[in-house]
C-alpha cells in the first residue's frame, strides 16, 4: 500500500473504480484505436481532437493520485477542512465523524467501518483491507441511491 493514495476522508485511490476499471480499459481503447489508424483520422470528428488527447493522457498517465496531490474535487468540502485542521485523515481528527461526511458514508458503504478501524486500530489493519481489495480488484465508486 502506499499512502500517497490515501484520501483524507479515508478513501484509497487505488482501489478506485476509476483506477481499476476505468485506466486500463482506457489504456486498450487507445492501443487498438492506435492499431486502426484512429489518430490520422480523429480530428475528422467533432471533438475528435480533445478526445484523442484525453484517452491518451488518461491510458498513459492515469487519471489521478489522491486528493492530497490535488486531484479530485478542488471544492471538496472535506479536504479544505482536513488541510485547515491539518490532520493527515479525517479519522485522526477530534471531530470525526462530522456532518461533512453525511454524503460520503451514503455513497461509499464501506467507508464509515474502514475510518473506524483506521481511528481504533490504526494504520496496519486499516492498509491490510486495502491491500486485500486491491490483490482480489475489489473496487469502490459513488453509489448513493437518489431514489429515496
Amino acid at each position: 500500500m502506499d499512502k500517497k493514495y490515501t484520501c483524507y476522508c479515508g478513501l484509497y485511490c487505488e482501489n478506485c473504480a476509476v483506477k481499476v476499471k476505468v485506466e486500463p480499459a482506457a489504456k486498450i481503447l487507445y492501443e487498438e484505436m492506435g492499431k486502426l489508424g484512429f489518430e490520422q483520422i480523429i480530428s475528422f470528428f467533432p471533438d475528435g481532437d480533445k478526445f484523442w488527447s484525453f484517452l491518451k493522457n488518461i491510458s498513459t498517465q492515469g487519471v489521478c493520485i489522491s486528493c492530497k496531490a490535488g486531484s479530485g474535487n478542488p471544492n471538496c468540502k472535506v479536504r479544505e477542512c482536513a488541510k485547515e485542521k491539518n490532520v493527515e485523515m479525517c479519522a485522526f481528527c477530534k471531530s470525526y465523524p462530522c456532518e461533512l461526511f453525511a454524503d460520503f458514508f451514503e455513497g461509499y458503504s464501506s467507508l464509515k467501518q474502514d475510518n473506524f478501524i483506521l481511528k481504533e486500530k490504526g494504520w496496519e489493519p486499516w492498509k491490510k483491507i486495502q491491500d486485500e481489495r486491491k490483490s482480489k480488484g475489489v473496487c469502490f465508486a459513488y453509489s448513493k441511491n437518489n431514489n429515496k
